[in-house]
């Protein structure tokens, strides 16, 4: 878990709201509280490690639309959904919008941690993969338009006599361009590469 990591708590009830901060706090969690999603939206900016702890009835925007206004935006933080009133169509809509849990008050406190310490590992994976495809994609972005071909082809696994007849160009000059593409890949196997390059579809994907 990471220690840098903030539950953000967004309730319209400020007893619920002080005692979501005392519980969470004693546990040694950082923990920021506001009274509105949109209170929430003015000082939260993307990139901030942590879960969102979200009442779903609230004055202006409810804790669903907050939460949907996010999927739109391509702000991934997980989101756990708290509410007094829970039903059934509602915990199918905020599980659709992605949502890690779905608590109905009132709620066993050792169980909300859970789902807290939960969300927050879920963010700390997300943030992981995100900065090894980011990193393959500054690798990538350092190969010629050839070496490109070359790497596209051997993860395909075409044998270097097959890629330099498809190219017109000597096996010896495809071996050279094959050793400069592991270079700057920093691969250390063909193994390796190929799960680059699955690794780099994935982050154009998003």
């Amino acid at each position: 878990m990471n220690n840098n990591a903030t539950v953000f708590v967004v309730d319209d009830d400020s007893a619920m709201r002080n005692s979501l901060k005392w519980l969470i706090e004693t546990v040694g969690m950082r923990v920021e509280i506001f009274a509105s999603a949109e209170e929430f939206i003015k000082s939260y900016y993307p990139g901030r490690a942590g879960c969102l702890l979200l009442d779903v009835r609230m004055p202006g925007m409810s804790g669903l639309e907050l939460q949907e206004y996010f999927v739109k935006q391509n702000i991934r933080i997980p989101v756990i959904i708290i509410t007094g009133h829970g039903d059934v169509p509602m915990s199918v809509r905020a599980m659709k919008a992605g949502a890690v849990d779905f608590i109905e008050k009132p709620f066993n406190d050792e169980q909300l941690l859970e789902s807290i310490r939960s969300a927050l590992d879920i963010d700390q994976d997300q943030r992981s993969i995100q900065a090894e495809r980011a990193e393959i994609a500054a690798r990538l972005a350092q190969l010629t338009p050839r070496e490109h071909e070359v790497m596209e082809m051997v993860t395909n696994g075409k044998a270097n006599k097959e890629i330099a007849s498809a190219l017109g160009v000597s096996a010896k000059t495809v071996e050279a361009h094959r050793a400069r593409v592991m270079e700057k890949m920093e691969a250390s196997s063909l193994a390796g590469l190929v799960k680059m390059v699955i690794a780099a579809n994935l982050y154009s994907d998003h």
